[in-house]
């Protein structure tokens, strides 16, 4: 079941939650520097880089972390390879990606938030990173043509959409035969109460918006893609999303209560391919 409000009003008060926390995080908040810097640490979006990882990517995109998974080492992303991040946030898998697939690589970050993308653009000036590009659009219309990247990665955003399968179709669009779709995700196994579906808040805070696995590789398949995958990286149960305190790190107290009773939500890797022989038609 999906939420009461419209997709136009839950899309803007998605973008207003994350606007918000870009808007601390510019303002140098120490005590509120993005999800897991302090001791009431966001059970979905904590511990999810290496310490490695942390010192190769500047402290502010580290804090503005709001995902759920590490798309980029999950990945396999290679040298010379393009990349585009869905929902980029401020920059922290996109600067990640950029590492990994060099000089010869090149990543796009897709964000509608301006707010986030000022915050990227900071962090990305910071790293001096010269392979990188932030874009303003919706991951619902990718400004990027067809058949233009190689891996299409996300963490903890698609969830967040309000048109889950027009993504899937734009992901597919915008990749080359052959492909890669490679997110960290908020996956339920089984099924939410209808109430907490039609929670906005918890929409915001990516628990209500949550595909069922079965749901998502169906529409996954129907978008054209092949060799579908769901590897589950962390299971949360009710107690520990019950902690969570704010609705803009991916959970909210008020999902929590129920979340548990009729389902199982999970951060989850879920990859698939686009067939190699496939290219996509151009969009009108």
């Amino acid at each position: 079941m999906e939420p009461t409000a419209r997709p136009t009003e839950l899309r803007e008060s998605v973008r207003q939650k994350y606007a918000q926390r870009a808007l601390q995080l510019i303002a140098e908040h120490p005590a509120e520097g993005g999800c897991c810097s302090g001791s009431a640490c966001d059970p979905i979006s904590s511990q999810i880089y290496s310490p490695e990882e942390a010192q190769l990517v500047p402290e502010g995109a580290l804090r503005a972390s709001l995902g759920c998974g590490n798309p980029t080492a999950l990945a396999t992303l290679q040298p010379g390879e393009i990349v585009l991040d869905l929902g980029s946030g401020g920059g922290i898998d996109v600067l990640l990606a950029a590492k990994r697939v060099g000089p010869a690589g090149f990543v796009y970050g897709l964000d509608m938030t301006d707010e986030m993308l000022e915050m990227a653009e900071r962090n990305k000036a910071n790293q001096g990173a010269t392979n990188v590009a932030f874009v303003k659009g919706t991951i619902e219309e990718i400004p990027l043509p067809d058949n233009t990247v190689d891996v299409v990665i996300s963490n903890c955003v698609i969830n967040l959409s309000t048109d889950k399968a027009q993504v899937l179709r734009e992901a597919f669009r915008v990749l080359k035969p052959g492909g890669r779709f490679a997110v960290a995700d908020v996956v339920v196994q089984g099924r939410l109460p209808a109430d907490l579906r039609r929670d906005v808040e918890s929409w915001v805070g990516c628990v209500a918006g949550a595909l069922e696995e079965a749901e998502y590789g169906r529409l996954l398949s129907a978008a054209g893609f092949e060799a579908i995958e769901f590897d589950v990286t962390r299971v949360y149960d009710a107690e520990q999303l019950a902690g969570i305190q704010d609705v803009s790190c991916c959970g909210s107290a008020g999902a929590a209560a129920s979340a548990g009773e009729d389902g199982r939500i999970v951060s989850a890797f879920v990859r698939a391919q686009k067939p190699s022989g496939e290219s996509s038609p151009q969009r009108r």
